[in-house]
């Protein structure tokens, strides 16, 4: 078994009336790349302030490779830390910017110039030691702040919103470049993100949370595949909700404009009616008309997303749903069949389970 080095038990924190974590628990094991993911004013920030030592906690315990660091200032838990804004110093070199914090825990120069040059080379950025800040681009400084981080040999990562401050194309190659260089270091990381394709993209797991709580945990499969309720299947991914009635322990009917389709169903542990059909777009497909338990619609928009094309149908009814297809198969004002072509559907009870 992976050992656990970060044990997050029971944390709340309030600040007046307001409980911005309610009750947190969850472990980071050792070399694995955990993400908390949410909504703005979900907690997530205040979990990682709480693990960082910067928020006391109200209630619970933090514990570090098994000893409680709960009541430790933050300069005596030795997290590297990666803030939204980097937080480097301008007038200082690149190299200089890293070996910033061996400086503080009185590392010789020598020795901080050898391990800051070994850092910069670990993130892609062997001989920019000599050059100023301002000369780096974005993703340049990006790796430059997880060079300062890592060159102190931290027990645990923390990354407040890494990524937040990129261009979308820069984003994307940069936490490919992310998780490529933790993986390599086999860093353990705990990093807190809005964006959920961050999330799906570096993270071994994701922990959801909302208004406080933590309402799942696992992979970003699961989490989409098999959401644990109504908030989760809202959140993570593209979805459409659509009542469900239960015809037995694996199976549901859908029914839309007085059309009915059974499909098989995934449900999360307990779950019983009234449910509700997570439909996601590439679980839908379009049939030839007359299908018996297909639903006629008509395509109100269409997007290219360059792998494939997103429709949005406008079923018999009222109803819309997003379908996702590999070719161009229709345009707008087109008169479609729509099915489910992929099963079994994630279901959730119709609360948001929050």
């Amino acid at each position: 078994m992976t050992a656990c080095a970060l044990d997050v038990r029971n944390i709340t924190r309030r600040f007046a009336t307001t409980t911005a974590v309610n009750d947190v628990s969850f472990e980071v094991c050792t070399g694995e790349l955990l993400a908390l993911v949410g909504a703005s004013g979900s907690g997530k920030t205040t979990t990682l302030r709480i693990v960082a030592g910067y928020e006391p906690a109200d209630s619970g315990v933090v514990m570090l490779n098994e000893r409680d660091i709960t009541r430790l200032p933050p300069q005596r838990r030795n997290f590297g830390m990666v803030f939204q804004h980097y937080a480097l110093f301008p007038h200082l070199s690149v190299e200089d910017n890293v070996g910033f914090g061996l400086e503080a825990r009185g590392v010789s120069r020598r020795d901080r110039r050898t391990r800051a040059r070994n850092a910069l080379a670990a993130v892609g950025l062997d001989g920019a030691g000599p050059r100023p800040i301002q000369s780096l681009s974005g993703g340049e400084q990006q790796r430059v702040a997880l060079a300062r981080a890592l060159v102190i040999e931290p027990p645990v990562l923390l990354l407040d919103e890494p990524l937040s401050n990129l261009d979308p194309q820069l984003r994307q190659s940069t936490r490919d470049e992310l998780r490529a260089m933790l993986r390599r270091q086999r860093v353990t990381a705990l990093f807190v993100t809005h964006d959920q394709e961050d999330a799906f993209a570096i993270a071994d797991r994701v922990a959801l949370l909302s208004r406080g709580r933590l309402l799942q945990i696992g992979s970003p499969e699961e989490l989409y595949d098999t959401p644990s309720c109504r908030t989760v299947a809202e959140f993570v991914g593209r979805a459409t909700l659509i009542p469900a009635i239960e015809r037995g322990e694996d199976t549901a009917a859908i029914i839309v404009g007085g059309v009915e389709r059974v499909v098989r169903v995934v449900r999360p542990d307990g779950v019983r009616g009234p449910l509700l059909a997570v439909l996601r777009p590439e679980a839908l497909g379009f049939v030839p008309s007359g299908w018996a338990d297909a639903w006629p619609g008509v395509v109100h928009s269409r997007r290219f997303a360059g792998s494939s094309y997103h429709y949005r149908v406008r079923l018999d009814g009222g109803l819309e749903v997003e379908v996702a297809l590999g070719e161009r198969s229709a345009d707008e004002g087109d008169r479609v069949a729509v099915r489910v072509v992929r099963e079994p559907i994630p279901v959730v009870a119709t609360g948001n389970g929050d």
